[in-house]
């Protein structure tokens, strides 16, 4: 009785620790942040100034006094002090939340999001960063569980259950059956190296610098992985980018369209869909039938690029569809398994550590 009280009194968070975004979901009121997983801070006594959009601004134009930080890379931390800077900063956020109830919030229990790649040091580095941020519990669950989960796909069925949640960091690959994952890959090739592509590409051919955040906005205004109609209409997306001249370091402006893009793009979709195709040879045969019939998920930021789920079918051979909410899949999931105990203890890598 008392831990069904406790229960009810105390905060379930479900954090999506992501390379380019932290999405944060609290039991009984959905998802209360989404930020960038950026931190800015003073270089000498390496106090804290942003966190978050704010700090996002002051990518590529900060001083040399301040310096601004990604705390995750290839979605492990990166930079342990900020990565545990940014945890706490929303926990407290969400505690904030619940200013004046007229009685304390215990400390939360969190699930956390993790690549199902991570060594056991990256593990232990994720678990210990939130317990310093203020959890009173942490538990970790691997990202293509995650994102199952909060797609609604009935993981604890036996049957076969195809993921792929491309982030910004890596793209998460995995069969899942019985609540558990049979096969996996954790491909350290995902959104931001599509970024990276955009840059090298403008760089290589036009002899002009890009920003990161600048490449990023040419991705999502007219990045695509499949030929669009109006493409072959002679109308390609277009947009005006601005940058630095590589010959005479001047400021330039330049037209990009739609089509030089995704050929930019391609070599990284082309990696994301052999691992795809590699995953689903190594399925066992009844496995491969199911998913065969029931198709692939896709969840996370890169599900959004153009076309990228019409690529798959077509190179594949199965229906693809993106989920409802691709952006909050994997926090999604993990918010759910905290309020299901007899799921949680099937799914979560390492858990309960105080």
């Amino acid at each position: 009785m008392f831990e069904k009280l406790w229960r009810l009194a105390t905060l379930d968070v479900g954090i999506d620790l992501g390379t380019a975004n932290v999405v944060v979901h609290v039991r009984g009121k959905g998802v209360v942040i989404r930020q960038p997983s950026v931190v800015a801070r003073n270089m000498k006594t390496k106090a804290i100034l942003a966190m978050g959009d704010e700090a996002k601004k002051m990518l590529g134009k900060n001083p040399a006094n301040i310096e601004v930080v990604r705390p995750l890379r290839d979605g492990v931390i990166a930079d342990f002090d900020a990565a545990e800077a940014m945890l706490k900063y929303y926990i407290i956020e969400v505690h904030e939340l619940y200013k004046g109830l007229g009685f304390k919030i215990p400390r939360p229990r969190v699930a956390i999001g993790i690549p199902s790649g991570v060594t056991e040091v990256e593990r232990r580095a994720v678990q210990e960063a939130a317990l310093e941020a203020g959890a009173r519990a942490v538990f970790l669950i691997e990202e293509p569980m995650a994102a199952a989960i909060g797609s609604g796909l009935p993981v604890e069925k036996a049957e076969g259950q195809l993921i792929c949640d491309i982030g910004g960091g890596t793209s998460e690959i995995g069969v899942i059956s019985l609540g558990g994952l049979v096969l996996n890959r954790s491909l350290r090739v995902a959104g931001d190296e599509l970024t990276e592509a955009i840059q090298n590409f403008v760089r290589l051919k036009y002899s002009l610098l890009l920003g990161e955040s600048t490449a990023e906005e040419v991705k999502i205004a007219v990045g695509s992985a499949y030929p669009m109609k109006r493409e072959k209409e002679g109308n390609p997306l277009q947009i005006v980018v601005r940058g630095r001249s590589l010959e005479d370091g001047l400021p330039k402006s330049l037209k990009l369209d739609s089509v030089e893009i995704r050929e930019s793009m391609m070599p990284i979709v082309n990696q994301i869909l052999s691992e795809i195709a590699l995953i689903i040879e190594e399925t066992p045969p009844d496995l491969v039938a199911d998913i065969l019939e029931k198709g692939m998920v896709m969840a996370g930021g890169g599900s959004l690029i153009r076309g990228f789920d019409k690529l798959i079918s077509e190179r594949i051979g199965m229906p693809v569809w993106v989920t409802d909410t691709p952006l909050e899949a994997v926090v999604r999931g993990c918010a759910k398994v905290l309020e299901d105990d007899k799921l949680l203890g099937k799914v979560r890598v390492v858990g309960g550590l105080r």
